[in-house]
Parts: C-alpha cells; structure tokens; sequence
C-alpha cells in the first residue's frame, strides 16, 4: 500500500448548511459534487461533505448517540485499479485492521470497501473512474 491520503469525507447533518460555510470560507466548490456530495480541491487532497447516516451505512458502522458513535470521518486511499480496492482491504486486515465492509459497487459507479486501523479509524479504499489517479499519487477534481 502506498503511503497517501486521497480524500477526507466529513459526515455532516445538514449539508445544505456546511456546504455554504466552506463557501464562505473562500473555498471554491467542484462541480464535480451534486445535491448529496460537494468536493472541494485542498491541493492534493480532496475534502467531501456527505450526509452522516448515508456514509455510517456505506461504511457498515453503526451511527449511534452512545460513545461507539460513528464519528462521521472516513480517511479514503483510492487506487488506481478496481481489483486494488479487495487487495488493499486484505492487506490491512493483514497489517492488524477490521474489515467494516467489503469492497462492492456503489450507485455512483465506483468500487468501495472500508476498514479500521487498529484504534477504530475508519478508510475507504476506493476506485472511482471520476477521480484518475496521477502519477505522484494524487488525485485532483475535474475543474
């Protein structure tokens, strides 16, 4: 596995409201988004705001109020290959993570499957034809 970080996922309960604070912040939004998703671009790494239960579902964790709570963050790996995403998931479970959810196709067209680092930190490995990987490792959105 590559050392990197492709795209911090924030869960949010309104994304009407947040979508709008980090417009407000001066961040310019991608097109790339729609009425469920906004992307912004934080150089070489991608910022997504996703409703909170949509993601703790997709994740296959429990969105609950007690202090086993989805805390509404995913850490995303993406690779460049869809086969990548189930050898990627083995090899964390090998390293010592949790398999949450296998890797399978999402409505978005992509490939998806999510894992816990050993303190509970979840990450999504994903393909997402959307989003093609440079060569350095990074991924940038469409303008």
């Amino acid at each position: 596995m590559e050392q990197r970080l492709s795209l911090i996922t924030l869960g949010v309960d309104d994304l009407s409201k947040t979508r709008t604070f980090y417009g407000r912040l001066g961040w310019r939004e991608s097109g790339a988004g729609n009425e469920q998703v906004a992307f912004f671009q934080l150089g070489a790494i991608i910022l997504g705001l996703y409703s909170r239960t949509a993601l703790a579902v997709e994740a296959g964790m429990p969105d609950t109020t007690e202090r086993d709570r989805f805390g509404g963050i995913a850490l995303a790996y993406n690779v460049r290959e869809i086969a990548e995403v189930d050898t990627t998931l083995d090899e964390a479970v090998a390293a010592g993570g949790r398999l949450l959810s296998g890797g399978e196709p999402r409505f978005w067209g992509g490939y998806t499957g999510y894992f816990a680092d050993p303190e509970g930190h979840i990450w999504e490995v994903a393909w997402n034809p959307y989003f093609p990987i440079a060569e350095d490792g990074s991924v940038r959105l469409p303008e």
